[in-house]
């Protein structure tokens, strides 16, 4: 029996010290989190926003019928407002995958037809000739290493397609 014992004592010695030098289930490290660092823009919002051709504008009344023929040539181009510096081309590239394909940075316009439209009496008719765009909020951001975000930058552009065609609307004056 105390052969017996003695080898108990040695295998509950022998195991204690590995029970006692574990960590408690509270302690366990968790690897961090890493990330490589990245840069991007991300599409916040967009809506359809008419681009005026310039010098693509007539006005007729009242009443009757307004036509407008044009042969002009123009180009339409982007503007984007930021405070801070940030790629049109990542800009471009982000709207294009998220709002619409037919997204560019400039279009150009070529008006070479009449268009006509009945003006309701006591009432003027407008035409302008232009893009069907885009307006778009943006922000430009990074990945930090911990997998945070950090907003860099943010905005609005209003980015022309390459719809483009005449609008029309009555005014009282």
């Amino acid at each position: 029996m105390r052969k017996r014992t003695k080898l108990a004592t040695l295998v509950v010695a022998g195991v204690m010290p590995l029970v006692a030098g574990a960590a408690p289930a509270s302690a366990v490290v968790t690897p961090k989190r890493s990330c490589p660092v990245d840069y991007g823009v991300l599409i916040t919002s967009h809506s359809s926003y008419r681009i005026p051709a310039s010098g693509a504008y007539f006005k007729d009344g009242p009443g009757g019928t307004i036509t407008a023929s044009v042969t002009r040539a123009s180009t339409i181009t982007y503007s984007l407002s930021t405070s801070l510096e940030v790629s049109a081309s990542y800009l471009f590239a982000s709207a294009k995958a998220s709002v619409s394909g037919s997204i560019t940075k400039s279009v150009a316009v070529t008006t070479g037809h009449t268009y006509s439209h009945n003006i309701h009496s006591n009432k003027y008719g407008n035409l302008q000739y232009g893009s069907n765009g885009f307006k778009v909020g943006w922000e430009s951001n990074r990945t930090n290493p911990n997998c945070s975000v950090t907003t860099l930058a943010r905005g609005t552009a209003k980015l022309p397609a390459t719809s483009v065609g005449w609008h029309y609307w009555e005014t009282s004056s």
